[in-house]
């Protein structure tokens, strides 16, 4: 999974108010049941384990334990950082030593492995309630197994059409595909090539940086038509299905017929203008507009294209916080979560949003801070100046209209199979994907071996 370097400019001044607005006590945190301060005894420490290592997510999250700490005698909350490639083998390898964290901030991906593995702690009642009513269906999914809750959903990323608008003026293009027909023929009239026969423009832009960009490009594309990677029951692929091999064909004949060319780094070459479309999850936006500067007015977001006009899906991966099944304070540890990620506090809309102002998460400020998202939409619109929950209008982004597309597809996006073998079936998924995009393998031929290969792994015992 592709993890971004945020950038603090989006959030700029107002960012900074939304934390410290979420910094302050909310009334009724001392009734969720946890210990509070006051009582007889030690101070309890807990430690949070996070791939929030660099900045600002690092600063983002300290600033909020620290609110919490200032508050809480009794209580205390100490954070480590890895690097997100280390993040799950460092969760295994401490847990088996014994030394691992009371709360644990993995991808949802990982959710199935952990709760099998017996490190993550179903969600009290309480919480778990609060979780399903407040956050989106996708969010929550990731936060679950087999339909049990066992977090807090954080950070929230959902996929949509990035495209040049420049590009698609140029070639006579009026708007972005709506369908895959048109997605098709834009990306063959935006293509260019010099006199060599080199790529100066790739119609549709695909990546094989890593597993979230493969994987979640082609699932994002597969959601949008009504497919899915796996059965309901999670123990076969579904890949196999007419739209799964239109999706994989579709990307093949765009490289084949030159309008695609994974071998070109995609993050460099968008933002240069050398890729018309492509489809990417929310977090690269800000990325964009850091780099980009002025062109970044080029950039529009529009709703992953589907087998016909109005169809609506697409991929939606997240983060979640738990509690370790071997902690020894679950309950200071679930309220310190819920502190975080459920309690309300009022933060201000950005400068010239107007009032009143909103009653938000303190997990949704820190999001909104360094231009992430939760699964609260109802949190995103307020603090990015829609109108909240109260009969606001979708597609509302605040100051950038290219985030409304994301918070939408909060809506209806499916969430990425999180069951027990994950890790390892996107893994294998992403090698097949591949062998189809090099010309190695014809897409059947993939496709046959990518569905032997994940049955097999989805059947062995854990």
């Amino acid at each position: 999974m592709r993890r971004r370097t945020f950038t603090a400019g989006a959030a700029g001044g107002a960012g900074a108010a939304l934390l410290a607005a979420a910094g302050c006590e909310a009334p009724g945190d001392a009734a969720y049941g946890g210990e509070r301060t006051g009582l007889p005894g030690a101070p309890v420490t807990l430690t949070l384990l996070t791939h929030y290592a660099s900045e600002p997510l690092r600063s983002a999250l300290e600033s909020a334990v620290d609110a919490w700490n200032a508050a809480h005698r009794r209580v205390k909350v100490r954070t480590t950082a890895v690097k997100f490639n280390d993040l799950l083998t460092t969760y295994m390898v401490r847990q088996a030593a014994g030394q691992g964290p009371d709360i644990l901030h993995p991808a949802g991906l990982w959710t199935g492995q952990l709760v099998r593995a017996g490190v993550l702690r179903p969600a009290p009642r309480e919480a778990a309630r609060l979780i399903r009513r407040d956050f989106s269906p996708a969010a929550v999914a990731a936060a679950s197994a087999r339909g049990t809750v066992y977090g807090y959903p954080t950070e929230v990323q959902t996929y949509a059409l990035y495209y040049n608008r420049r590009l698609l003026r140029e070639a006579g293009i009026g708007g972005p595909p709506r369908t895959w027909r048109e997605l098709a023929d834009a990306a063959h009239r935006t293509a260019r090539r010099d006199r060599h026969g080199n790529t100066l423009v790739q119609g549709f832009g695909l990546s094989r940086d890593d597993d979230s960009t493969v994987v979640g490009q082609t699932l994002a594309l597969l959601a949008a038509g009504g497919g899915t990677f796996l059965t309901p029951d999670g123990r076969r692929t579904a890949l196999g299905s007419a739209v799964g091999r239109e999706v994989l064909g579709l990307e093949r004949r765009l490289i084949e017929r030159g309008a695609a060319d994974p071998g070109i780094p995609l993050f460099r070459a968008f933002p240069s203008g050398q890729v018309a479309m492509t489809v990417n999850a929310g977090w690269w936006r800000e990325s964009l507009r850091e780099s980009m500067g002025a062109d970044y007015r080029d950039v529009g977001v529009a709703p992953v294209p589907g087998r016909s006009p109005g169809d609506r899906g697409t991929l939606a991966t997240g983060f979640l916080l738990g509690v370790n099944t071997r902690s020894r304070y679950p309950r200071q540890a679930w309220e310190f979560l819920h502190w975080l990620n459920a309690a309300p506090v009022p933060a201000a809309r950005p400068a010239g949003a107007g009032r009143p102002r909103f009653a938000v998460s303190r997990m949704s400020a820190l999001q909104v801070s360094v231009g992430s998202m939760t699964g609260r939409a109802d949190d995103m619109r307020a603090l990015l100046g829609g109108a909240g929950g109260q009969g606001g209008r979708r597609g509302s982004g605040g100051r950038d209209a290219n985030l409304g597309p994301f918070l939408d597809a909060l809506h209806y996006a499916v969430p990425q199979p999180n069951g027990p073998r994950a890790q390892r079936t996107t893994a294998l998924l992403r090698k097949n994907i591949e062998e189809i995009w090099t010309g190695r393998a014809p897409v059947d031929t993939a496709l046959a071996t990518l569905t032997r290969q994940i049955d097999q792994e989805l059947s062995r015992p854990y």
